[in-house]
């Protein structure tokens, strides 16, 4: 057996978790996979893999069997050679980070006796065993979201307007609100906490954030420390997030008051993030809020005329990066008719 590409010694789980044993140096397994040479090397970084050197054998079937999938996707017209390394990007940068929160969550459940930290083979060994169970676990939500994307494919058809991208690319565009929530005073309340205090308020203000965003149907995009970047389909859907927001962070003593910035529009999706105007527009109208409140942009203010459940009301213009004269609506629940 020999070295995996950051100089660690041979291990037989490491094998395991690879899908065989290291015994292609990368020239080879572009070769046995009919992939030219350079376009390999290019999937490969854009999957965020360390770079080797061309002597080094660290490679295995699986990952030949790999690049041969590629291949097919080509072939069958389903992505292209441009959006093959844009999907291994995404690919890339999403399952990374879930890999190094897993290895660190075993880490932690193998040292939780308190007795010396786990070696690197028990690490390894304790994620071999487990392995079948994330896999599955992975798999089936996955899954679930391939159903529940489908269906919403199927609903929307070509009647709101959508304009797919090009064959590949991971790219389509459609009316979608957008909206962006944060913490007010997170820089200086993390002055103030300790590691663990800051873990435990930011684990719940992504939980408050997940469920009420799930709640209101809409779809979290990610969340970047003290602030979660959410879409809904209906403006109506997002005015609705964004006041719960705010009403279930006032009520939690343990979070602070969280502000929210929403806009409509074209956005554009791809890959799991999303782009445009729109976006743009949420994150201005988020950073310029005042604490418990909801600012929302003219167009999703005129989406939401006349509807009985809101009051809006129209700010003075304030100037931002991008944008000289931003014109913020004020965006509250309608009170009692007297």
């Amino acid at each position: 057996m020999s070295a995996g590409p950051d100089g660690a010694g041979p291990g037989s789980v490491e094998e395991a978790l690879l899908g065989g044993d290291r015994i292609w140096t990368r020239r080879e397994v572009a070769e046995r996979a009919g992939v030219e040479f350079e376009r390999a090397v290019r999937v490969w970084r854009a999957l965020g893999f360390p770079a080797v050197d061309d002597d080094a054998r660290v490679f295995t079937e699986a990952d030949v069997e790999a690049l041969r999938a590629g291949e097919r996707l080509i072939a069958a017209g389903l992505v292209t050679e441009h959006g093959e390394t844009m999907m291994a990007r995404a690919l890339g940068h999403h399952l990374s980070r879930l890999a190094d929160w897993q290895v660190h969550t075993l880490r932690d459940w193998t040292g939780r006796d308190e007795g010396p930290s786990p070696g690197r083979d028990a690490l390894l060994d304790h994620m071999a065993a487990l392995l079948p169970e994330i896999e599955r676990v992975q798999r089936h939500v996955w899954r679930r979201h391939l159903v529940a994307y489908a269906g919403q494919a199927r609903a929307e058809g070509r009647e709101d307007g959508a304009a797919p991208g090009a064959a590949g690319d991971g790219t389509h565009v459609r009316d979608r609100a957008v909206g962006f929530t944060d913490m007010v005073g997170y820089t200086r309340m993390t002055r103030g906490l300790d590691g663990a205090e800051l873990v435990c308020v930011l684990d719940r203000f992504e939980t408050m954030t997940g469920d009420v965003v799930a709640e209101g149907r809409g779809q979290v995009v990610k969340t970047i420390g003290d602030e979660v970047l959410f879409v809904c389909e209906s403006a109506a859907g997002a005015a609705e997030i964004g006041l719960e927001l705010t009403d279930r962070a006032t009520a939690d003593p343990r979070l602070p008051q969280v502000r929210t910035g929403l806009a409509h529009g074209p956005v554009i999706g791809r890959f799991g993030d999303v782009y445009g105007a729109a976006v743009n527009l949420a994150a201005r109208l988020t950073a310029v809020a005042r604490p418990a409140s909801v600012l929302v942009n003219t167009a999703l203010a005129g989406e939401l005329a006349g509807t009985a459940a809101y009051a809006l009301r129209p700010l003075r213009p304030v100037s931002v990066r991008g944008y000289s004269r931003l014109r913020p609506v004020l965006l509250r629940r309608a009170g009692p008719v007297s």
